[in-house]
């Protein structure tokens, strides 16, 4: 039997693990500093994620030996709850945030869940057409957290889509 080497662009998709939780962190950080024309400070932290991987998991995506992209998902009764869709910023608009959620799709429809539900900020004015491209609509909106204490006014743009 020959084992090949991982051709150098090729994306391995994997459920994250608790080790993982340092590097989810900082890729999401990376992944959301275009945030920070609205607010301040880190989006997570390896506790915050820790957090999470006891409720929901990541989906992440290795490209080169190095963690290029993740997503989280948490069941909520018959739907999913989606969110932190990251991608190296290197590696931004190469199809890597389409193919984790392709697959975070795919996960969720064989959990059983009848949609997935998302929430994106107002000011990130690119976000909804990205995700009306995939099959979200916009449902409504929710109150942006006051302890965040954006710089500019701003909430929630609530989004879903059902899973046939």
């Amino acid at each position: 039997m020959r084992h090949e080497s991982p051709k150098e662009n090729e994306v391995w998709l994997r459920v994250a693990h608790p080790e993982d939780a340092d590097a989810i962190a900082r890729l999401v950080n990376q992944a959301f500093q275009v945030e920070r024309f609205f607010i301040e400070g880190d989006r997570t932290n390896p506790g915050a994620v820790r957090e999470l991987l006891g409720k929901g998991k990541f989906l992440v995506a290795e490209q080169a030996g190095a963690l290029a992209g993740c997503v989280y998902l948490e069941p909520r009764g018959d739907r999913c709850y989606l969110g932190l869709l990251s991608v190296d910023p290197e590696r931004q608009r190469s199809g890597l945030g389409r193919l984790l959620m392709g697959a975070a799709e795919e996960d969720c429809r064989a959990a059983g869940a009848r949609g997935i539900d998302l929430q994106i900020v107002s000011l990130r004015a690119e976000l909804p057409g990205y995700y009306r491209q995939l099959g979200y609509e916009i449902i409504g909106t929710a109150p942006f957290p006051e302890h965040a204490q954006p710089k500019q006014p701003c909430y929630f743009i609530k989004m879903s889509k059902e899973l046939g």
